[in-house]
């Protein structure tokens, strides 16, 4: 069987940088970071205190009328994956039942759906207030929680937070009954997301498929956990814009932020019959895992260099074609050097030249958000034919002697490589390639 090649045709973004790939991606040309002091919640009591957040955000506006009720049982991961599905639909000219007003051109039962979520953290204020009504003596009573605290949440209290739910309710709004998965892999989720999208839409199972990953670490567990793994950066809440610093020498860990972003994969004999806009093709795709990473203190990018070769394979090129990396590119030192190894390994000597474009400066570690984002923005630098700089990079660290870009950069490209990995061992590339009629 021939397999069907793979158009994105839309491309929808929500990061504290901006909201849709036209606003992002003039805020990452003009180098300007969006980390600062959080006040979501007092951070106070933490090392660290900056975050990517994103300031006024609510889901409502992106949610039909009909279904905005169901908003109020959205967890903030939730609302930031129905956005960005809203921004990437519309984008891409295609009609579902996801826009007010318009007859659906898409047959839903051909239409998937998989999305890369993190452990979705709980509303300390909503869980707090059941939890007081347990207590007995200043100290927490389990026999009166079952008996009385907890019909003091609401019944669809776990709705909110189980990390399926960004898929549920994006399909609900959408109408889309064909193939769909959930993958929580970290900051690897929306690449493995994607790279299992285009091949079901390769496969002829699903003509289309709203492909990425969403995630807000902005909350007092998500940023406690990140600093028990001694991955944040606890030296910049003084200058927060310049806190996230990737493969350059003064990088001193990641910063949480939020947002998501989410592809429309499209079979591309379809795209080109509706005369679709086309940003690009995904040509490649490739993972692999890493045993070793259940260490979780020890960095680990799980064996990135085999993702890539795999991804490279798939799309039927070799190292010196690559044209653009847009890379994981945490700021964790330890991490930032095994990433750099990895694309070393890969890649050869192409990895002295090849220009690189790491993205969390700009808006911070978005998670499982990440993957999506950063598909997005390779498919928007292949379509303008222009390189967005590095927020943040002077000087290469040890280890991380890369051809970082520092300033917007004109380019013949033609294919770009995304790469990721994961705490935990995970890691997918994938390949995409410039679209020319």
């Amino acid at each position: 069987m021939t397999e069907r090649r793979v158009a994105i045709t839309g491309l929808g973004v929500v990061t504290a940088s901006g909201l849709g790939i036209e606003e992002l991606f003039g805020s990452l040309l003009a180098g300007r970071p969006s980390v600062k002091r959080i006040d979501l919640f007092d951070p106070s009591s933490f090392p660290c205190q900056v975050a990517a957040q994103l300031d006024g955000f609510s889901a409502r506006p992106y949610v039909p009328k009909s279904y905005r009720k169901a908003v109020k049982v959205m967890a903030r991961d939730i609302e930031i994956a129905v956005a960005a599905a809203y921004l990437g639909v519309r984008d891409s000219g295609i009609v579902t039942t996801g826009l007010d007003g318009g007859t659906p051109d898409v047959d839903s039962s051909r239409l998937g759906c998989n999305i890369g979520a993190g452990l979705i953290c709980a509303d300390l204020n909503e869980l707090g207030a059941a939890v007081n009504t347990s207590v007995t003596d200043g100290k927490f009573d389990m026999g009166k929680w079952g008996r009385e605290g907890m019909n003091n949440l609401t019944p669809l209290w776990l709705l909110k937070y189980l990390p399926n739910m960004l898929a549920c309710h994006v399909t609900i709004i959408h109408a889309a009954k064909g193939p769909s998965n959930t993958i929580t892999c970290g900051e690897v989720s929306g690449h493995l997301a994607a790279g299992e999208a285009a091949r079901t839409v390769a496969r002829g199972a699903a003509d289309v498929a709203i492909a990425g990953g969403a995630e807000s670490k902005v909350n007092p567990m998500g940023l406690l956990r990140q600093t028990l793994l001694g991955r944040v950066n606890t030296g910049s809440n003084d200058s927060p814009g310049r806190a996230c610093r990737p493969f350059d020498a003064g990088h001193g860990g990641t910063v949480i932020g939020e947002g998501g972003g989410l592809l429309i994969l499209e079979d591309l004999q379809r795209a080109q019959g509706r005369n679709g806009r086309i940003y690009a093709e995904l040509a490649g795709f490739g993972a692999a895992c890493d045993p070793e990473g259940v260490n979780y203190l020890k960095p680990n990018v799980g064996r990135l260099d085999g993702a890539v070769a795999a991804a490279l394979k798939d799309a039927n090129i070799q190292p010196d074609q690559v044209d653009l990396v847009i890379p994981c590119g945490t700021g964790v030192p330890g991490e930032d050097a095994a990433e750099a190894e990895a694309l070393r390994r890969a890649l050869g000597p192409r990895a002295d030249t090849v220009p690189v474009a790491p993205l969390a400066g700009a808006f911070g570690n978005l998670f499982a958000g990440a993957g999506g984002v950063a598909l997005a923005v390779a498919a928007m630098t292949l379509h303008k034919q222009t390189i967005p700089p590095a927020v943040n990079f002077e000087t290469p660290a040890e280890g991380c002697e890369l051809t970082v870009c520092t300033e917007a950069t004109p380019a013949r490209l033609r294919y770009a490589l995304c790469t990721g990995f994961g705490v935990g061992g995970q890691s997918a590339a994938l390949v995409l390639k410039r679209y020319q009629e």
